[in-house]
């Protein structure tokens, strides 16, 4: 008689089912119309109790017991509906409902696009094919460039294979017989990759779809059949294992979704972005540059942009003074034993710039603020009432991006951070969590953004070995974290493993205009660089005592963040960030002193105002300044001149408001500005 396992399912009911029962099978006992809709299966290995179970009795003694608790810990894991169970296990059957199927369904599709790129051009040497938040990529080496002809090819190639149905069938190779095999093909990232993930006596995962074969861990969804829509969308260049001198490989990005409805709301999500694109917009509006003679990932801001950046910088300085942050301003070079100090020189070197050689010592371009205000705090020593200590500074940093990875304001080189560190005590930390957490919300709410989502990253205490620290501290951060976000009643999501080696931390993810997120409001916990500098206060018990130091940045830089708000807005900025907020246009000559009059106006009240007094035509100037994104523009002729009025026309709105009474209108635009309004 065959072995029986316990399957525990969602609902909580357990089924005793023969070792070796598939997901699959599992599936069509509950409801065919489950076994039909089915993609992949994840399971969670139970632990075994007594002799049933697994039909294997568990160790005695703390052994048995020791390994039970391993085997409850172990992480869910994704597979095919066809892999057979061989012990207890949590089962979930995914549908096109869970979010995990939409991972599997689009590395289904990578290999779809693989397996029509090897029939269409059969000398194609394979990389890998992952899923990604958005889609999906695969790595091609082939001598001749893909164009966007074959683009079209492998498309209709991958439609044709769908409408075959073909099964991702998975079989095991000895290791060995499957290096043989992907050598004889000169497929050299695939032999690559066995060897760097395979141990000599393993058996190698292979899937086969068609004619295509592939090294593949999985899992996958049952058939082609079930791939919907999909479109291919650009091809980058990419270098084999990331290393400029290796060959650079083809990468061909695509997308998939369960329903054409999903895919066309996607494509349509993509063409806006495009129309959004602030590089596109930085040069339109003349906000911003890089130069190629100064260097790749290096901003010149314009005048225009300069004076947005004024507007950001004083609104984020006065709001670190009401908030009881002290200014700082701190150099832009340091020793190179400060980075030892910090530990940056040891974790961070790849990323920092060549060090300086000087005729006292070596010197690096600072990559980081913080050990900045670490000295500043270590200065003089602190007492308990002086705490808490923040420091804030608009400081600029330099970091080593390669040039794969640049791309406009959002990845560069040079780039400011609104950095501050807070060094508290233990009983303070909470409060100055919340009030970071509360300094956050303020910039969304300041600029204009409604949504957000929160995330927790939080260390892994089964692996100490990527973080720093004790056990108490960690507990302590995590707690001080948590409760902050509860007591603000703010939804999160927690990330375990995914916090920084020196401390947990809270990512606020702002979204834009057209559903996107963007990771920059970072609050983070760290006990590691308060230990590095030896850094103390003398307690109320008169002994000496280790702060706490909390990172907050909530622009992320000043970079990012402008790039973003060019997105948002596709350059429609709100009244108060607009470089200019109203255009005063004179219909003729007769009427350029009135126009002058209004401009001085609208000066004395604050408001970037530009007259125009160009000898071109009126609606040429309406053009001009539309494609400027001017919030307002006011034209001027004899009857407002002689009423004192100003005729308003408002930006994206067709027909002109009318006329209005100057000093109203001064009001008005007053009142946005004053208000930090994000509409007109």
């Amino acid at each position: 008689m065959a072995e029986t396992i316990h399957v525990k399912l969602p609902d909580g009911s357990v089924k005793d089912v023969a070792r070796g029962t598939s997901a699959l099978d599992i599936a069509k006992s509950i409801s065919p119309r489950l076994a039909d809709a089915a993609l992949a299966a994840q399971i969670r290995p139970l632990p075994s109790h007594g002799s049933g179970g697994n039909g294997h009795q568990p160790s005695s003694g703390s052994e048995g017991a020791a390994a039970a608790a391993q085997q409850a810990t172990d992480s869910a894991q994704l597979v095919d509906l066809t892999r057979p169970l061989e012990q207890d296990a949590e089962l979930r059957i995914l549908t096109e409902r869970d979010p995990e199927a939409l991972w599997v369904y689009r590395h289904s599709s990578a290999h779809l696009m693989a397996a029509a790129v090897l029939e269409l051009f059969p000398e194609t040497k394979l990389g890998h094919g992952p899923a990604t938040e958005s889609g999906f990529f695969y790595d091609f080496y082939r001598q001749q460039p893909f164009s966007p002809e074959d683009l079209e090819a492998i498309e209709k190639k991958m439609q044709e294979l769908v409408k075959q149905d073909l099964p991702y069938a998975r079989e095991f190779l000895p290791r060995q017989e499957g290096l043989e095999r992907f050598q004889s093909e000169g497929d050299f990232m695939k032999c690559h990759f066995i060897e760097q993930f395979t141990a000599p006596d393993e058996k190698i995962s292979i899937y086969k779809t068609g004619k295509f074969t592939d090294f593949c861990r999985g899992p996958h969804i049952p058939s082609t059949g079930r791939i919907k829509a999909f479109k291919l969308l650009n091809i980058a260049g990419a270098y084999w294992l990331g290393n400029e001198s290796n060959p650079q490989l083809q990468r061909i990005y695509g997308t998939s979704f369960f329903s054409k409805k999903e895919l066309d709301e996607y494509l349509h999500k993509m063409e806006e972005a495009k129309k959004r694109d602030h590089r596109v917009l930085g040069r339109q509006l003349d906000l911003f540059s890089i130069q190629d003679l100064a260097g790749p990932g290096l901003i010149f801001w314009h005048p225009k942009g300069g004076l947005m950046r004024k507007e950001m910088e004083d609104w984020m300085r006065d709001e670190y003074l009401k908030r009881g942050y002290s200014l700082v301003f701190t150099p832009h070079v340091a020793r190179v034993d400060l980075w030892k100090t910090s530990g940056h020189e040891g974790y961070y070197a790849q990323n920092m710039f060549t060090p300086m050689e000087l005729d006292d010592a070596d010197y690096r371009m600072k990559p980081m603020n913080c050990p900045f205000h670490i000295l500043i705090y270590q200065d003089s020593l602190k007492s308990y009432r002086d705490l808490p200590v923040r420091l804030g500074e608009l400081g600029t940093v330099y970091r080593y991006e390669r040039s794969g990875v640049m791309h406009g304001l959002l990845r560069v080189r040079g780039f400011t951070q609104d950095d501050a560190h807070i060094f508290c005590t233990p009983e303070q930390i909470e409060d100055e969590v919340v009030g970071c957490i509360d300094f956050a919300l303020a910039v969304l709410r300041t600029y204009g953004f409604e949504k957000f989502h929160v995330e927790l990253s939080t260390w892994d205490p089964n692996d100490r070995t990527p973080y720093a620290g004790r056990d108490d501290q960690w507990e302590l951060a995590q707690r001080s974290l948590e409760q902050a976000l509860k007591r603000r009643n703010i939804e999160y999501k927690l990330i375990p493993g995914e916090a920084a080696f020196y401390g947990p931390k809270i990512d606020i993810k702002l979204v834009d205009a057209i559903g996107r997120l963007w990771q920059l409001s970072t609050v983070q916990f760290d006990f590691t660089l308060p230990e590095r500098f030896g850094l103390e206060y003398v307690g109320e018990d008169g002994k000496r005592h280790q702060p706490l130091m909390v990172h907050r940045a909530l622009y992320g830089s000043v970079e990012r963040f402008f790039g973003v708000l060019i997105e948002h807005y596709a350059g429609a900025f709100p009244v108060w960030l607009s470089p200019v907020q109203v255009v005063v246009i004179p219909i003729g000559e007769k009427h350029h002193a009135y126009a002058n009059e209004v401009g001085e106006k609208l000066k004395a009240a604050g408001v970037r105002v530009h007259v125009d007094v160009r000898n071109e035509k009126m609606n040429a100037k309406i053009r001009e300044h539309a494609m400027q994104k001017v919030p307002f523009q006011l034209v001027l002729g004899d009857r407002e001149m002689e009423a004192g009025e100003v005729n308003v026309r408002v930006r994206g709105q067709e027909k002109g408001e009318g006329s209005v009474k100057a000093e109203a209108f001064v009001e008005r635009v007053k009142g946005l500005i004053e208000s930090k309004a994000a509409t007109l």
